[in-house]
C-alpha cells in the first residue's frame, strides 16, 4: 500500500478541519439545502441558482441495493453503474442467463426485463426538523430514555410525512446529532433493465486495477422505471453534453455518499484503526476466501457467487486504503492539531464551556463499546449468521413482534413508514442457492465460535450440539423459506404463524432474538445515544466557532460534489486526465489478454469501428466515497460529461479527510459511452434517447 499522505499535505489538512473558511477549494459533500455558493463563486465564479440546484438534485436517483444513478431521459431511463446494477443483474440471472457475464440489450420495450426487488429513491423536498426533535428529548433524561423519546419522535414524524405526502419520509441524522432533516422521497419498484455491457468491458482489469487509475472501464448500466405498468414520465433528467468532459473544466457530481468519519474526535478514529477496520478486515478477508472457494468448484458455484465475491473483494481493498490513513502519523497528528485548536476556542468562550468535557465522555464511551463491540456485530447485525435465509427470518420474526406495537415504539427499522421497503425486500423473487447459503452460514458460525468462544450461550444455543458445517447444512436444508408463498403466510399470520411456525431458519431467529435484543439496547442505551449526545455538543461549538457554512458528514441521502477534470503526479510522473479507448487494447495485451484483462468478443471484432482517441475514463478533484458510484457528472449547463464508478487508491482516505494532490474521482466519459453504444452494441436507438435525438 503507498504512503497516503506526506507532510506537504498537514497544512491542507489541518486547514480544512479546523478553520472552516480555509476548507481546499474542492472540498465537501454539500447538502443540496445548505449549496458551496461561496466557495464556486470565489473559485470558479459560477453562482448556480435555485432553478439549477432543483433541477439536478430531482435528476438525481438513488439505489435502495447501494449507490447512485440519474435520469438521462423523460421517459424514465436511469444510468448507473454495471457494478451497483449488478446485485439485480445477479437476481435476474439463472443457469442460463447470465446478465452479469454476457451483458444484455432490450431493443425494444417489450425485451426489457423486471428487477426483482429493486428500489429507487428521488429526493423531492428537504425539511428541518431539528427543533421538534430535540424538544421531545427533554433536558436531563438518562440516555436509555433520550433514546426512546428521540426514536418516538422520529418514527412519527416519518408517518405524519408519509400520511400527508405519500412519499418515502426518513428523518436523517447529520453533523452526527447537531441537526435532523425530514427527507422525502418519490419511491419507484417497477424498474427494468434496459442495457448493460458484459463483465469483462464494466469490470476490465479487475482487482489489479481497482481503485488505480489509468483505467479502461464501460463501467454502465441503464435501467428504466415504470409507473401504471408503462414508462415513467420524467419532469427532471440530465440533458447529454455533445462534448463530453474537458481538462480544467468545473463538474458537479449528484450522489448518495454512504459514510464519512471526518467530524469524528482523535479518539474515535484511533477506536476506528484499532477495532472497527481490523475486525471488518479479518471478516472480509475469510469471506473472500471461502467465496473463492465455492466458486472455484464450478461454472455455475461462479456465477451464482460472482456479485458478491466482488463485493467483498471490492470492500477488502476499500477497507485497506482508509486504514492505511488512519495508520498514517501525518493525517492523525493533523486530526489532534484541529481539535486541540476547536478545544481551545470551546475552552475561550464562557458560553460553550460547559462542553469541554464532552471529548473525554466520547472516550469513556468507547470503552463501553469496545467491551460490546464483538456481540453486537456478531448478534444483533447478524454477521454470525451470514444467510439469506436467517435474514429473512429475523425479519419475519421481529415484524411480527415490532408491528403489533404502537409505532412510536418500534424499532427504527420497522416503523411504519418503511414497511413497505422491508416487504419488497423480503418478498423478492431473487433466486436463494442452498449449497452457497450453506457454505456462507458455516463459514460465519465458525467465525462466531472463534470470535466469542465455544462456549458462549448464543454460540452453543445456534449449534444445538453439531459443528458449524452440520448446523448449517440441516438449517438450510430444512427450511421452507426460500418459498415467498411461506415467507407471504407467515407475514400475514402475524405474531400467532410465527409462534407456530417449526421452520428451523424461524426458530433459530426466535432463539437468538432475546440476546440479540439486548446487547442492542445496551449499544444504543451506553454507546449511541451517549455519542449522539456529546457530538450534538461538538457540532454547536463547531457552529459557534466556525459559523454553519459547512457540510456534514456523509449519511447515503443526495449531496452535491464540485472539482475541476485535473490529472496528478505519482511517482514522480504526470498521470494526464484521462485515458482514450484505443488503448485499451494496449492494456490487455500487456497483461496477456487473460482474465480479469481479457476484453469481450464485442470489442475485439468491432475493434476497427472504435475512434481511437475518444476519451474513455477520467479523473476529477470531486469530493466522493462509496455510494458515489453511479454519480452523473455535469457541466456548468447541468449536461451529462460522465458519471463516476471509482475513486484512485489515494482517494481511500476521504472517509477521513479531504485532500486535492493526489485524490481523484474516477469517471466514465459520457464520449466514449456514445461511441460504446452505437459501434459496439447496436444500440443507436437508446444513444438516441439519452443524446435526444
Amino acid at each position: 500500500m503507498r504512503r497516503i499522505f506526506s507532510s506537504a499535505l498537514a497544512a491542507i489538512l489541518l486547514a480544512g478541519t479546523a478553520m472552516n473558511s480555509n476548507l481546499p477549494a474542492d472540498e465537501g459533500m454539500w447538502l443540496f439545502s445548505n449549496p458551496p455558493l461561496k466557495q464556486l463563486k470565489a473559485k470558479y465564479q459560477f453562482e448556480p441558482n435555485e432553478a439549477w440546484l432543483e433541477h439536478l438534485q430531482r435528476s438525481a436517483v438513488r439505489f435502495n441495493s447501494g449507490g447512485s444513478g440519474s435520469f438521462v431521459s423523460p421517459d424514465g431511463l436511469v444510468m448507473t453503474n454495471h457494478h451497483v446494477g449488478a446485485d439485480a443483474l445477479q437476481k435476474m440471472s439463472d443457469a442460463d442467463h447470465d446478465y452479469i457475464a454476457t451483458g444484455f440489450y432490450a431493443r425494444n420495450g417489450a425485451d426489457e426485463v423486471p428487477c426483482v426487488d429493486l428500489e429507487l429513491n428521488v429526493l423531492q423536498s428537504i425539511e428541518d426538523v431539528t427543533e421538534k426533535v430535540n424538544a421531545a428529548v427533554k433536558p436531563g433524561l438518562p440516555p436509555a430514555e433520550s433514546q426512546l423519546a428521540r426514536r418516538a419522535i422520529m418514527n412519527t414524524i416519518e408517518q405524519e410525512s408519509t400520511e400527508k405526502t405519500g412519499l418515502r419520509s426518513d428523518v436523517i441524522t447529520l453533523y452526527q446529532g447537531g441537526q435532523y432533516h425530514l427527507y422525502r422521497f418519490k419511491k419507484y419498484t417497477d424498474v427494468r433493465l434496459v442495457f448493460a455491457p458484459e463483465k469483462d468491458i464494466a469490470f476490465f482489469g479487475g482487482d489489479p486495477d481497482n481503485f488505480e487509475f489509468p483505467r479502461y472501464d464501460l463501467d454502465i448500466c441503464f435501467f428504466r422505471v415504470y409507473e401504471d405498468g408503462k414508462p415513467a414520465k420524467v419532469e427532471h433528467y440530465l440533458k447529454w453534453s455533445e462534448k463530453g468532459a474537458a481538462d480544467q473544466e468545473l463538474v458537479f457530481v449528484a450522489g448518495h455518499p454512504g459514510r464519512t468519519s471526518r467530524l469524528n474526535t482523535v479518539k474515535h478514529l484511533e477506536f476506528m484503526r484499532d477495532r472497527v477496520f481490523p475486525t471488518s478486515l479479518n471478516v472480509i478477508r475469510r469471506r473472500e476466501v471461502s467465496l473463492k472457494n465455492y466458486a472455484d468448484k464450478s461454472l455455475e458455484n461462479s456465477r451464482q457467487a460472482q456479485d458478491e465475491l466482488f463485493g467483498y473483494q471490492n470492500s477488502r481493498k476499500a477497507r485497506l486504503g482508509g486504514l492505511a490513513g488512519l495508520q498514517d502519523p501525518v493525517l492523525m497528528d493533523a486530526k489532534r492539531a484541529a481539535e486541540s485548536e476547536l478545544k481551545a476556542a470551546v475552552a475561550a468562550d464562557p458560553k460553550l464551556k460547559a462542553s469541554a468535557n464532552v471529548w473525554s465522555d466520547i472516550e469513556q464511551t468507547l470503552l463501553i463499546w469496545d467491551g460490546l463491540y464483538n456481540e453486537n456485530y456478531l448478534i444483533e447485525t447478524g454477521q454470525a449468521f451470514n444467510s439469506d435465509l436467517f435474514h429473512k427470518a429475523r425479519t419475519l420474526v421481529r415484524m411480527a413482534d415490532e408491528s403489533a406495537k404502537p409505532n412510536d415504539q418500534r424499532l427504527r427499522e420497522y416503523r411504519e413508514s418503511n414497511l413497505d421497503s422491508i416487504k419488497q425486500e423480503l418478498f423478492s423473487e431473487a433466486p436463494i442457492y442452498p449449497a452457497l447459503e450453506t457454505a456462507k452460514l458455516a463459514d460465519s458460525l465458525g467465525m462466531m465460535m472463534e470470535m466469542l468462544g465455544a462456549n458462549h450461550p448464543v454460540v452453543t444455543a445456534s449449534l444445538n450440539g453439531k459443528s458449524p458445517r452440520e448446523r448449517a447444512a440441516e438449517l438450510v436444508n430444512g427450511s421452507k423459506l426460500g418459498d415467498v408463498a411461506v415467507r407471504k403466510h407467515l407475514s400475514e399470520g402475524g405474531q400467532k404463524a410465527i409462534a407456530e411456525s417449526t421452520d428451523p431458519m424461524i426458530l433459530l431467529a426466535k432463539q437468538v432474538d432475546a440476546a440479540a435484543r439486548e446487547v442492542r439496547k445496551s449499544y444504543e442505551d451506553q454507546v449511541e445515544e451517549p455519542l449522539r449526545q456529546a457530538y450534538a455538543k461538538i457540532a454547536d461549538a463547531r457552529f459557534a466557532t466556525l459559523g454553519t457554512d459547512t457540510y456534514p458528514d456523509a449519511t447515503f441521502t443526495l449531496r452535491l460534489a464540485f472539482g475541476e477534470v485535473k490529472g496528478f503526479e505519482e511517482n514522480g510522473k504526470q498521470i494526464p486526465p484521462w485515458t482514450v479507448m484505443g488503448d485499451t487494447f494496449a492494456h490487455a495485451e500487456a497483461h496477456g489478454n487473460v482474465d480479469p484483462f481479457k476484453l469481450p468478443e464485442s470489442w475485439l471484432t468491432q475493434r476497427g469501428k472504435i475512434k481511437a482517441d475518444t476519451p474513455f475514463n477520467f479523473v476529477s478533484t470531486a469530493d466522493i466515497i462509496g455510494g458515489n458510484s453511479g454519480s452523473p457528472v455535469v457541466n456548468r449547463a447541468g449536461e451529462v460529461v460522465g458519471i463516476i464508478f471509482d475513486g484512485n487508491i489515494q482517494s481511500l482516505v476521504l472517509d477521513f479527510a479531504y485532500s486535492d494532490v493526489q485524490a481523484r474521482a474516477v469517471s466514465v466519459h459520457s464520449a466514449s459511452i456514445i461511441e460504446s453504444l452505437r459501434k459496439l452494441y447496436d444500440a443507436g436507438a437508446l444513444a438516441d434517447e439519452i443524446q435526444g435525438k
